[in-house]
């Protein structure tokens, strides 16, 4: 019995003094580095800066089309036709309703010229009646003419004002009709114009130069316009590949950090040995819309121009984009899980590093700059010394002053 107590306390000494053993830690030295480097990196696809899809202005069957995917263009050129029939007849039918309101035109024109001829001849009768009344008042005033002469003069003068007024309202009537007639051919005018715009979009034609990157109709199908919510045909894409983006989409939380400027390098899965630089261009101003249990995840459109030798390259293509946001020469780096928070002496969170000396580990507050790939710039500590890089558990619960086995 006596002995199996001895065994028994000193298996209990043992697992106490067990429990009481630093952890084992990695410890890595504070390092210089030459050239750190930070980049942001996105996924993607190859587009092209300029690019136009081709639609129609005009419905009906495509009776012409002589370009395939792949064929260069030039700006104005045919691409495809529409059957022009009925735009043909429509504008046929236009031109002749313009025909007969301009003899309309004519017609009233030369009604007001004889009208206003009369109302002249009128007005000259007027006046010489006029003069005539006076010369009888005159007379008679006098007494050198009877009584029923002047009434005789006077009823002419007042039957010849009455035909001048006649003459005068018959003009403006004709004036009046002739301008009706004139707005009539205007309108005829601007029907006939919209028609042959009509006949003149049954020619499809390239509004840049470019490459046929895409075609979604056959000789011979159906094309329709679009109305309201209902999309319309496209018939194919033109792109103008001497000036070639990748367009990728950057993680919220990473867009901020991004400028116009900024240069970087894209790889393409169908070109897995050939890299492209270039620069942003562009940055998205507000997110993407996307639906679906990614919604939460916001992304941000960025554009960067390619240069060099874009030949093999075409829209549609995926690629992987780093984009060089920041760049130190000759810094102290630890690795980024070296970084942990403790509370400062006023409470605050305090970013630091734990330093084994003396095989005891020690908190020490650093500032950290930027971070490039799994190390991050510091400051605060000297080059050379040990810090703790894990593993994540011992860091997470080690404290200032504690005892430390290095590995």
């Amino acid at each position: 019995m006596a002995g199996t107590a001895i065994v028994m306390i000193a298996a209990v000494v043992f697992a106490t003094r067990g429990s009481t053993e630093a952890p084992a830690a990695d410890v890595v030295a504070v390092t210089r580095t030459p050239i750190l480097q930070s980049f942001v990196t996105a996924s993607g696809e190859i587009v092209a800066t300029r690019f136009a899809d081709i639609g129609s202005a005009s419905m009906g069957r495509l009776v012409s089309l002589s370009v395939r995917e792949g064929d260069r263009v030039r700006a104005g050129q045919t691409l495809a036709r529409i059957d022009p029939v009925q735009a043909a007849s429509a504008a046929d039918a236009a031109a002749a309703g313009l025909r007969a309101l301009e003899a309309d035109v004519q017609g009233a024109a030369s009604q007001v010229r004889a009208s206003q001829a009369e109302l002249a001849a009128a007005t000259a009768r007027a006046n010489d009646a006029d003069t005539s009344l006076r010369r009888a008042r005159e007379l008679r005033q006098a007494g050198l003419i009877a009584p029923s002469d002047f009434d005789t003069a006077e009823a002419t003068a007042e039957a010849a004002r009455a035909q001048e007024r006649a003459a005068a309202a018959a003009v403006q009537r004709l004036e009046q009709a002739q301008a009706s007639a004139e707005r009539r051919v205007a309108q005829g005018r601007a029907e006939l114009a919209r028609a042959r715009d009509q006949v003149s979009k049954t020619d499809i034609t390239a509004p840049i130069d470019g490459v046929v990157t895409r075609l979604d109709v056959e000789e011979g199908e159906m094309v329709v316009i679009g109305i309201q919510n209902q999309p319309g045909t496209i018939l194919m894409t033109i792109s103008d590949l001497s000036s070639i983006n990748a367009e990728v989409k950057v993680a919220e939380a990473d867009v901020l950090r991004l400028s116009v400027g900024n240069p970087a390098t894209a790889t393409l899965e169908a070109l897995p040995s050939v890299t492209f630089t270039g620069n942003v261009v562009e940055i998205g101003a507000s997110a993407l819309s996307t639906i679906g249990p990614q919604a939460a995840a916001r992304e941000f459109r960025v554009k960067v121009r390619l240069e060099g030798d874009l030949a093999r390259l075409r829209p549609g293509l995926t690629c992987d984009a780093e984009i060089l946001i920041a760049s130190r020469n000759n810094v102290l780096t630890v690795p980024l899980q070296s970084l942990v928070q403790r509370p400062s002496p006023d409470g605050s969170p305090a970013t630091g590093v734990f330093v084994v000396r003396d095989g005891v580990a020690r908190f020490t507050p650093v500032t950290a700059g930027i971070i490039g790939g799994l190390t991050v710039e510091v400051e605060g500590v000297a080059e050379g010394a040990s810090v703790i890089a894990g593993p994540f558990q011992v860091l997470r619960e080690l404290q200032d002053g504690a005892p430390i086995k290095a590995k």
